[in-house]
């Protein structure tokens, strides 16, 4: 049995530890709150160059512009969305597999494979198995902008327009509740109305403070176009991909301190429950030695009769 001294020690300890947890715990849910806040901020702007979009297909062929026509050839593109941090459960393994899902699957095998990667655990997992990695960044920062996803964009584009890539898809995680995240994989090129509407449509959490934003959108307007459809949609179109990206950034940051908040939760209710087992353990030790002192005592009296 440990001594006294060792129960006391080893308590102490886990009680610190509990403090810090709790801090951890208490800082990820304001994090959280300011990344759901963001995604929420750009909606309304998806949301309207979305809907430019379906005004300028009545007017133009979207489906010849080049980020928009399906092809047969050229390289798949991934953007992987993951974190730089740890202590977040099993949220990078989640987006991880669905990489692993898109290596394997029959449909992706006749075309090589190059990839964006935002986050360490990502480009780590990518590098190790020695695919092409046409960019890098950390994401480590909590204060990323839509502007700071231009470089990323304008990549995908210029690969796309000069005809080096087929297809560009986005693995990352989307925020669906405090409890609850999900891993995906979308396809952001070719461009397709219904692929951005999920996108859209899933900025809102199905739970919490945020999800009674549903069904709040404004109806179609009717728009003049200037200079001439032609010319908005090049620009439109490079914005909407951005958005996508950008989003799945944002995302990505919600699910992050919320998976990090629910695991410091759970470590703060397990470091109590340890403390609490340690404090009986510590209350029965010294019950047994003020027992034993008080036997020999008893003892030495009787035999001093």
């Amino acid at each position: 049995m440990a001594s006294l001294k060792q129960l006391k020690s080893k308590r102490e300890s886990i009680n610190k530890t509990r403090k810090v947890t709790r801090a951890m715990e208490a800082v990820s849910a304001v994090k959280m709150r300011k990344s759901q806040e963001r995604a929420l901020g750009g909606r309304a702007y998806a949301a309207g160059a979305l809907r430019i979009l379906r005004n300028l297909a009545d007017s133009v062929d979207t489906l010849n512009h080049f980020m928009c026509t399906p092809r047969t050839e050229g390289k798949y593109g991934l953007i992987v969305v993951t974190s730089d941090k740890g202590l977040a459960g099993s949220l990078n393994s989640a987006v991880l597999k669905k990489v692993e899902g898109f290596l394997s699957d029959a449909k992706y095998k006749d075309g090589e494979k190059v990839f964006i990667c935002i986050g360490r655990r990502g480009h780590e997992f990518v590098r190790n198995r020695n695919f092409e990695v046409i960019s890098y960044t950390e994401n480590k920062s909590d204060t990323v902008e839509e502007a700071d996803m231009r470089e990323i964009t304008d990549a995908v584009i210029k690969m796309h327009e000069a005809g080096d890539t087929r297809a560009w898809y986005v693995a990352y995680t989307n925020f669906k509740s405090t409890f609850e995240q999900e891993a995906l994989f979308r396809r952001i090129a070719p461009l397709s109305q219904g692929a951005l509407n999920e996108v859209i449509e899933g900025i809102i959490p199905e739970t919490g403070k945020y999800s009674d934003e549903k069904g709040t959108e404004r109806t179609a307007t009717t728009y003049t176009i200037e200079p001439s459809p032609e010319a908005v949609l090049e620009t439109i179109i490079p914005a909407l991909v951005n958005i996508v990206v950008y989003h799945s950034l944002l995302e990505s940051k919600a699910s992050e301190h919320s998976a990090r908040m629910v695991a410091m939760k759970n470590a703060t209710d397990k470091a109590g429950e340890l403390s609490h087992e340690l404090m009986l353990k510590f209350n029965k030790a010294r019950q047994a030695v003020i027992t034993r002192e008080v036997s020999e005592i008893t003892s030495g009296i009787e035999a001093m009769k």
